[in-house]
């Protein structure tokens, strides 16, 4: 319960980051950000306290209370929007193409993955979003050293590069929580686009 993911948003109320329940109740605690209700109402942790004690569920006990676990923080401090760059890494690869081969569909065993260049590195091909996805090594021998056209081989999507919500772990319960699409919502509307 406590690797549970928060959203946190910066004080401007745009979701910045997402931290598990530990950290947040800590930033809390050190009265560095207030807890978010439904009704968009901020609660120190002495108010939040003081609510949880009528609570029964989703609750996190203590020797001398209790705490609601919170679904969205907002720091107090913290006013800067996040980077809107992904770092181009393993884990972020495999987040974006979703741990599936992306010429056949198939979700085999993180062992059976590989990354693949649309255009071998041999062949001047780079190490960008756009030139990598996640093959099967049943896929990845099939196409070898050659460029799509040359192989029976075709992407079931072109690679991109991924919005940075979509690489912060995020499992399908939390990505449902109607608390979170209040704000998770608003950074996807709001972010600037370039020409």
């Amino acid at each position: 319960m406590l690797n549970r993911g928060v959203l946190v948003l910066n004080k401007h109320w745009l979701a910045v980051h997402i931290c598990n329940v530990r950290r947040s109740l800590v930033l809390l605690y050190q009265d560095m950000a207030r807890v978010v209700t439904e009704e968009y109402e901020l609660h120190s942790f002495e108010s939040w306290r003081d609510i949880s004690r009528f609570a029964r569920d989703g609750v996190i006990r203590t020797p001398s209370f209790q705490l609601i676990i919170p679904e969205v923080i907002m720091l107090t401090r913290f006013a800067k929007c996040p980077p809107r760059q992904v770092k181009f890494n393993r884990r972020n690869i495999y987040l974006r193409d979703n741990y599936a081969c992306q010429y056949c569909g198939r979700t085999p065993s993180r062992d059976d993955l590989t990354i693949d260049h649309l255009v071998p590195r041999s062949r001047g091909g780079r190490s960008v979003w756009a030139n990598v996805v996640l093959a099967c090594t049943d896929c990845n021998a099939r196409k070898g050293n050659h460029l799509l056209n040359e192989c029976a081989l075709n992407l079931l999507r072109r690679p991109k590069k991924p919005h940075w919500t979509a690489c912060v772990r995020v499992s399908d319960y939390e990505s449902h929580r109607p608390m979170w699409q209040k704000f998770i919502d608003n950074v996807y509307w709001n972010v600037p686009l370039k020409e």
